[in-house]
């Protein structure tokens, strides 16, 4: 076992956790404490969902925020006709329509019921399943791109997009659904890919390191001396940067995030720029 990025593809049925519960087990195992090798998801997907989802193990759990700025493609399946209670197709109907024009307009969204949004430092899905009422704000999120691939109407349809984090492509198809009065709610959902790295086949898992890891950060070279400096939490002299080895999608809003530490292939440190220095943000225990 080892630390980096795992590469996995999540079954629909299947929990986020019960994957990481299932790296957990490997640890164990190997003989390896929890504590050594911590492990956690990059961005649950729903039990109905599949595809793409990132395990993070040892000091890649700290990077985990870097995830999120970047584009994450799905293909859905939108069921017309019917509204759920919560977007997705195990939900109860409260609300049936017509099949009409689908254009789809409107990106703001009001998570659905069943998120994992706090409301007054609780997860909203905890509070919907105990039946309390509540409301949730809108939240400001991003659609980068939304194509229709296919239509089966009056049955539903079929739509790529790519969005940054914290997108909910249920809210999507609920207001797709009202704003054409024909109500709709998400029959499938597979994510396809997160940045550069793509959903494996079922029952591969891909370890990512070193230079493989964050590709859309610009980077630069630090030796070991530079390394104890930074772990001393001093700077280090600002050098000649190298722009990311993956570029975002055209029109992608950049992320702005920090440097990559370089030595000898692996990551050994983000580091942000300030003045003519580097600083560390953060230093990593052991390299990746």
């Amino acid at each position: 076992m080892n630390p980096g990025i795992y590469l996995v593809h999540k079954p629909v049925g299947q929990t986020s956790f019960s994957l990481v519960r299932s790296l957990m087990e490997e640890v164990r195992a190997a003989g390896i404490r929890r504590d050594r090798l911590p492990i956690c998801h990059g961005g649950a997907l729903d039990p109905f969902a599949e595809g793409l989802l990132l395990l993070l193990a040892g000091e890649a759990t700290r990077l985990m925020e870097l995830l999120h700025a970047v584009p994450k493609t799905y293909v859905a399946e939108i069921a017309w006709g019917a509204e759920t209670d919560n977007g997705d197709p195990l939900g109860r109907v409260v609300a049936r329509g017509d099949a009409g024009d689908l254009t789809p307009e409107q990106l703001d969204q009001v998570p659905p019921r069943t998120s994992n949004k706090r409301v007054a430092g609780e997860r909203a899905y905890r509070k919907a399943h105990r039946g309390e009422s509540f409301e949730l704000p809108p939240s400001r999120v991003y659609l980068h791109g939304a194509r229709w691939l296919s239509h089966r109407l009056p049955a539903s349809s079929t739509l790529e997009l790519v969005s940054g984090g914290g997108y909910y492509v249920r809210s999507l198809a609920r207001d797709l659904g009202r704003a054409t009065g024909a109500l709709a709610h998400l029959a499938t959902l597979r994510r396809t890919s997160v940045g550069p790295w793509q959903d494996p086949p079922p029952g591969e898992r891909i370890l990512l390191r070193g230079v493989d890891l964050f590709p859309w950060c610009a980077s630069v070279r630090i030796d070991p001396g530079e390394i104890a400096t930074l772990r001393c939490g001093r700077p280090i002299p600002q050098r000649a940067i190298e722009p990311p080895t993956w570029p975002l999608p055209a029109g992608y809003p950049d992320p702005r995030g920090p440097l990559r530490g370089l030595h000898d292939h692996t990551l050994v440190a983000l580091l942000r720029e300030r003045g003519t220095e580097l600083i560390a943000a953060p230093v990593l225990r052991a390299p990746l």
